[in-house]
């Protein structure tokens, strides 16, 4: 046996080892709040906006209940890549990576830009002093600013040549998170614009584009992507 052979066995191991942990924790984080979820769904499930679409649990459970919406969203856009003459796997890719950006990002999105309790009324808040308010987000604020742009920085570069490094996936989640802010000031929604917030957003958005940097797209225009040639009746 080959030392390349036996070296290859614990990275293959390690492979799948990462992606059964991330699956036991999803299912471990569902499991921990399923009740809080499920004093939604009788809401979600009436179509009600009051108590589902306003609140924190509400717009969860609906981006888990529209899963698989998105899978069936990117079969149909990997068979129409795959009909067009992309290669499978290239089809897939690019596929998942379009409908993993935005069923992942837009629920963040949708929750960052809820209104305060006086949308309107409280006066606006800017905080410019990096790190101050890092004490006060607490675990559950940072996490959910680290997964705010997770999706964008992990599919981004998987499917836009463009954004495949880590300079310019930083920079992704910066310009996003700044954009959030000031619509927050300029829409009076009751939330605090926060450099912090900058900054946590755009380091998830790095991490979860590290995370995906062996499916990174490195050429701009990959022969797969393109359609083969049509052929011609001979006669």
């Amino acid at each position: 046996m080959s030392h390349n052979a036996s070296s290859s066995a614990p990275r293959r191991a390690l492979r799948a080892v990462f992606p059964s942990l991330a699956v036991l924790g999803v299912a471990g984080a569902l499991f921990v709040i399923r009740r809080p979820l499920m004093m939604s769904a009788p809401r979600c499930m009436a179509g009600r906006w009051h108590g589902c679409y306003d609140t924190f649990n509400g717009v969860v459970l609906m981006t888990l209940v529209a899963v698989p919406l998105a899978v069936l969203v990117a079969w149909a856009l990997a068979s129409w890549r795959r009909a067009a003459g992309a290669a499978s796997a290239r089809a897939w890719r690019s596929s998942l990576a379009e409908v993993g950006m935005v069923h992942g990002t837009v629920p963040f999105l949708w929750l960052t830009m809820m209104p305060g309790l006086a949308p309107g009324v409280a006066p606006r808040r800017v905080s410019l002093v990096p790190l101050r308010d890092l004490a006060t987000m607490g675990t559950g604020g940072i996490i959910g600013n680290l997964l705010v742009f997770a999706a964008l920085g992990f599919f981004a570069p998987m499917r836009f040549a463009a954004f495949a490094s880590v300079p310019r996936i930083l920079a992704l989640g910066a310009g996003c998170s700044v954009l959030v802010e000031v619509a927050q000031y300029v829409l009076w929604l009751d939330r605090v614009s926060s450099v912090d917030d900058v900054l946590v957003n755009a380091t998830g958005a790095l991490l979860a584009g590290l995370a995906s940097r062996r499916w990174w797209r490195t050429t701009a225009g990959n022969p797969s992507d393109r359609p083969g040639p049509v052929p011609t009746a001979v006669g």
